[in-house]
């Protein structure tokens, strides 16, 4: 049977586990902005045979640190040659930076958030379902969905909505000066919503495991789902063209559709 706990030991221990995932983030954080990387090269000579290395170093240098070198990657891949970067006021480049560095402590964290959120809901769940979850797995998987959810936010959607709303722009022939905190702020929202939303399935199936929503839930309230997955790529889209809201609102009801499939597969076995 789940173990009983009281709504205040429920609440203590969420603190506690919100306050050690926290600390960690913030120590990424800051080490993201003391530290950069450097790529040296090392010549060796080894009985008359030349080789030579890259290899890359932290060094301490805060204005060329991890968070600058991440957000000019982004500046040269994602936005349009003709699109430039700019800073209107003192400090906006430094909190753009704040905001890339949360984001890298953010991934970095997950192997940790994911193992705290597991053992915070293992006492809902039956012992016999215990026995069934692999918590390396449950790391992968959800590692794996998350980084799944970047990559094609950051090599298909940002990319293809930067561009066509620059379009809007140059059809009327205006320059298009990008502020540095909107666009980090934009890429940010495109990361994260993606991030969240490919762990989809895995929610789901993590609820049903703890007996809290039963199988049929999904499958009855699919249309509801739709039409709040819509509305939330609505809300994270800048435009109102439709077709950004449809990159995100179509990858999202199939993640759903997973989601359902996964349920019906553990109950499957469950009864065999």
């Amino acid at each position: 049977m789940p173990t009983e706990m009281s709504l205040r030991d429920h609440f203590s221990e969420m603190r506690s586990r919100i306050l050690r995932v926290s600390i960690i983030i913030l120590i990424i954080i800051v080490f993201c902005i003391t530290f950069g990387f450097k790529i040296y090269s090392i010549n060796l000579s080894i009985i008359n045979i030349s080789i030579s290395l890259s290899l890359p170093f932290i060094y301490p240098d805060p204005f060329n640190n991890l968070a600058i070198q991440v957000t000019s990657f982004m500046k040269d891949s994602l936005l349009p040659v003709e699109v430039e970067l700019i800073q209107t006021a003192p400090g906006q480049a430094f909190f753009a930076q704040i905001y890339v560095a949360a984001l890298l402590g953010i991934i970095i964290s997950i192997p940790l958030l994911i193992r705290e959120i597991y053992e915070f809901i293992l006492p809902a769940i039956e012992e016999k379902e215990k026995k069934r979850i692999n918590l390396i797995k449950m790391l992968i998987s959800t590692v794996s969905l998350f980084i799944t959810g970047l990559i094609f936010s950051y090599l298909l959607v940002i990319p293809f909505t930067l561009e066509f709303l620059y379009k809007y722009g140059e059809s009327i022939g205006v320059e298009t000066f990008l502020n540095i905190n909107d666009f980090i702020t934009f890429v940010l929202q495109f990361l994260i919503g993606f991030g969240i939303s490919f762990e989809l399935p895995l929610i789901m199936y993590i609820i049903s495991l703890s007996q809290i929503i039963d199988r049929d839930f999904w499958r009855n309230n699919l249309r509801y789902s739709i039409i709040i997955i819509v509305v939330f790529g609505a809300i994270i889209t800048p435009d109102g063209s439709g077709v950004t809201m449809w990159l995100i609102a179509g990858p999202m009801i199939f993640l759903y559709l997973i989601g359902i499939f996964l349920v019906e597969l553990k109950i499957l076995k469950k009864q065999v």
